[in-house]
């Protein structure tokens, strides 16, 4: 399961969303994820729903490959529904013993998980179809206006790539380090959820020397490259705008005046909440 983490990962390919402009994508990605808070109705998840495909069906990342990195969340995914389920006021529908499941209860149930798995599709198909540098250069670009203020605008864009490059890389040393220790009797998969808890206590020892030593490693590296950064660092292939970004960028303001449609419906359905109860 733990391999199954697609968050972090690139998946190669050349694709017209690989070849696109990373500021794009990032762009792209943080209006994908306010949209999803945006939208309250059955309709809004259906336009996103339909632009994700497109983009994965457009992208040629396998939806197999995508869909695997739902499983890790799948606890999280099930106990959110739940807890909205029982948790909403509304009308009865069910009642079991001082529980009761209502008809608000199941609509917000079913929004909030298609909403948390809407988020991480999206999420993890900026880093499967962008690759780390190129990652690192966008967030840099996008951030580099802030540098009047005082803010490391590389720095903060090569801490932030680091992070999600390693997601996969310290997930995968986390699977070596449970197999070692099961050839050595350990069990991490009977008994209780509290059970299996306790039990993945003694892998966070080893994990963190891990995670220390790979962190040298990577620093030791970039001091023997003479690895610098900052603003006087020059680059190879420089960022340019070309016909298929702005292509892109007419399909997102499409896509947000879509969204803003829906969220108008909602600002109206609230006032018109307010002015009755008033």
């Amino acid at each position: 399961m733990i391999r199954d983490i697609t968050l972090g990962q690139y998946y190669p390919g050349d694709s017209w969303f690989h070849r696109l402009d990373a500021r794009i994508k990032i762009i792209w990605t943080f209006i994908y994820i306010v949209s999803l808070f945006l939208i309250r109705d059955f309709w809004g998840y259906i336009t996103v729903l339909i632009t994700l495909g497109l983009i994965i069906g457009i992208s040629k990342v396998p939806l197999s490959f995508i869909l695997k990195g739902l499983k890790p969340i799948f606890f999280i995914i099930i106990f959110t529904f739940v807890i909205n389920m029982f948790m909403t006021k509304g009308t009865s529908l069910i009642e079991i013993g001082f529980l009761t499941i209502t008809k608000e209860g199941i609509r917000n149930a079913f929004f909030m998980g298609t909403r948390l798995v809407l988020l991480i599709i999206g999420s993890s198909l900026l880093t499967l179809i962008t690759k780390p540098i190129q990652l690192t250069d966008g967030i840099e670009k996008l951030l580099s206006p802030l540098q009047k203020f005082g803010l490391p605008s590389h720095e903060l864009a090569m801490m932030m790539t680091i992070a999600l490059r390693f997601i996969p890389t310290l997930m995968e040393e986390t699977d070596k380090i449970m197999k070692a220790q099961m050839a050595r009797g350990a069990d991490f998969e009977s008994g209780n959820i509290m059970r299996r808890a306790k039990s993945l206590i003694p892998l966070l020892v080893p994990l963190f020397i891990s995670a220390f030593r790979i962190a040298q490693d990577l620093a030791m590296a970039m001091e023997a490259r003479c690895y610098r950064g900052g603003s006087h660092r020059t680059r190879m292939h420089g960022m340019k705008m070309k016909k298929r970004d702005a292509a892109a960028i007419l399909l997102m303001i499409l896509y947000v005046t879509l969204i803003i449609t829906q969220a108008q419906g909602i600002l109206s359905f609230l006032m018109m909440s307010l002015i009755q109860s008033a």
